[in-house]
């Protein structure tokens, strides 16, 4: 029971620190990155066994962070001999992320994958995913994640009841707008864009001269469609699968900020079980993290035909290191000025590998 009230003010906590916090969230949003009604479980396989866990996320079942979770179960499964598996459910059945958090502290959810944002109130080492334009390709992204410096951001949070599994992704976020497509930095002057609660992709936005307007990405749509927004930031499959593309005409391939998605398990239910089903669980979750992968890579491909087909959207790429200088400043404010948020030590790993890949 103690542990229990722990896990709760725990997240009460985090929900505090994170309107203070650097790069956080204010609201616990139920809708994440993106959302879309669904019922019932994502998962390609029936789950069941001795150890049935219950997993979630935001996004829409066939979003690729549901797709990489049911390839999660059907390896488990085939480790295991159907003794253990995932039962996954996507579209926010589950709650939000921070509801995902508390499931796992609580013992009411055994896994998740969720976005980094989350988690800038129990570590600041999640926080470097949060500069803009640190990376330019999947490639370094993925360095990074497959790194040592990853997994010790991955596994930084074990001590708040969140065993790191493996790294799923979201992709790079772009820009999408109804008024102009975005060549430059000055396209996006006056325009209100919604962006997450996070404070750095707020100030990477302000410092371009649009009006980031964070709000629920289940609002979104609405807001488009009723002109209380100009446009949105999100990855691809996000803007493709939540049909963002019926309220917008211009999707620039502005590629600011990269998306990393940790998969957890909860500690108390990990430690629980056999070490063979421990190691299990590690070695599905690193195996699924290739299909997981080209999961994305075709989405992306793939949406924006989709949306060019459905409605006619324009997109268009860009020249990024006009954004990346624009946005430079932002790294002294938040890596070498005193008051800064982003862990140094952390940035300068991950810059290592970056600049090796």
């Amino acid at each position: 029971m103690k542990k229990k009230v722990l896990a709760v003010l725990m997240v009460a906590a985090l929900a505090v620190s994170v309107v203070t916090g650097c790069g956080g969230s204010s609201s616990p949003s139920k809708s994440g990155s993106g959302s879309a009604s669904a019922s019932g479980s994502t998962s390609a396989a029936a789950a069941g066994g001795e150890y049935a866990m219950k997993s979630g996320s935001t996004t829409p079942d066939t979003h690729p962070y549901n797709l990489g979770m049911n390839r999660l179960n059907e390896l488990l499964q085939e480790k295991t001999n159907g003794a253990v598996s995932v039962d996954h459910f996507g579209s926010s059945q589950l709650g939000g992320e921070r509801d995902l958090i508390e499931g796992l502290q609580l013992g009411s959810v055994q896994m998740c994958c969720i976005s980094t944002a989350p988690l800038s109130g129990f570590t600041d080492s999640f926080l470097v995913f949060d500069l803009p334009f640190i990376f330019e390709t999947n490639e370094q992204a993925r360095a990074v994640m497959d790194s040592d410096v990853g997994t010790e951001i991955l596994n930084s949070v074990e001590d708040q009841g969140l065993v790191g599994v493996c790294w799923f992704e979201n992709g790079f976020r772009n820009v999408t707008n109804n008024v102009r497509p975005i060549n430059k930095p000055e396209d996006l002057k006056g325009l209100k864009i919604r962006t997450m609660e996070n404070q750095m992709h707020m100030a990477a936005f302000q410092i371009m001269g649009a009006d980031p307007t964070p709000m629920a990405m289940g609002e979104v749509f609405t807001a488009l469609q009723q002109g209380t927004i100009d446009g949105e930031e999100n990855p691809v499959p996000i803007v493709e699968s939540n049909k963002l593309d019926e309220v917008q005409k211009y999707n620039s391939l502005t590629g600011h900020l990269f998306s990393p998605a940790p998969v957890f398990i909860s500690k108390d239910y990990y430690d629980g079980m056999p070490e063979e089903y421990q190691k299990a669980v590690m070695e599905a979750g690193k195996e699924s993290v290739e299909y997981q992968r080209e999961q994305i890579d075709e989405q992306t491909a793939s949406g924006i035909e989709v949306m060019k087909e459905r409605t006619g959207m324009e997109t268009n790429e860009v020249d990024k290191s006009l954004f990346k200088d624009a946005t430079a400043p932002l790294y002294d404010q938040y890596i070498k000025d005193e008051s800064g948020c982003v862990n140094p030590d952390i940035y300068k790993r991950v810059m290592e590998v970056v600049e090796a890949n």
